[in-house]
């Protein structure tokens, strides 16, 4: 059965390899018949949370930027897949700000229920992306629908534009976009 896909590109760089791994997946889902959006955040304004929570009164937030666009795209999405350059073995700054900004979700009638995560990195350890994926479990585990369902990490990867020249994790970015 077709599924509503967001895949969210969290990267300022142009020539992003987590962006490039985003695009090879939402190829994957698209032939898998989902109905595929793509968002980047190169060139959103997302100011930071100021932990008002007037979001968990009202339902929306008093910050106004283009977050509220953003956060009906997650709202209504049945799977979310983030991609995120790693950045001193953690996610970029731009994710970890969207995730906080998506807080009015959490008392909200949501859809998602399945999270992924793309992550590249210049190192080639495992261990690098340990605490990125790390951190957005720790999000996921606030909405008690939605499970952290895994990750595609491309380690050794450090040169704009380069994730194309890994065929083999290209491969993984579309096969998760087919098995979504």
């Amino acid at each position: 059965m077709p599924k509503k896909v967001l895949i969210v590109s969290t990267s300022l760089r142009g020539g992003s390899n987590s962006d490039i791994l985003a695009r090879e997946c939402a190829r994957g889902a698209k032939d898998a018949g989902h109905e595929v959006e793509y968002i980047s955040l190169k060139g959103k304004k997302i100011e930071y949370c100021i932990g008002c929570l007037t979001c968990q009164m009202k339902g929306s937030c008093v910050l106004k930027d283009d977050m509220a666009e953003i956060m009906a795209k997650v709202k209504d999405a049945q799977v979310i897949v983030y991609a995120t350059p790693i950045y001193y073995y953690e996610m970029s700054g731009q994710m970890k700000t969207l995730l906080d900004r998506l807080n009015p979700l959490f008392t909200s009638n949501y859809s998602f229920r399945d999270i992924y995560m793309i992550a590249t990195a210049a190192e080639n350890e495992e261990s690098a992306f340990e605490k990125a994926y790390s951190g957005l479990k720790g999000w996921v585990d606030c909405f008690e629908k939605a499970r952290l369902k895994g990750i595609v990490s491309g380690g050794g990867i450090a040169d704009a534009g380069d994730a194309g020249n890994h065929a083999d994790i290209m491969r993984k970015a579309y096969k998760l976009g087919l098995s979504l």
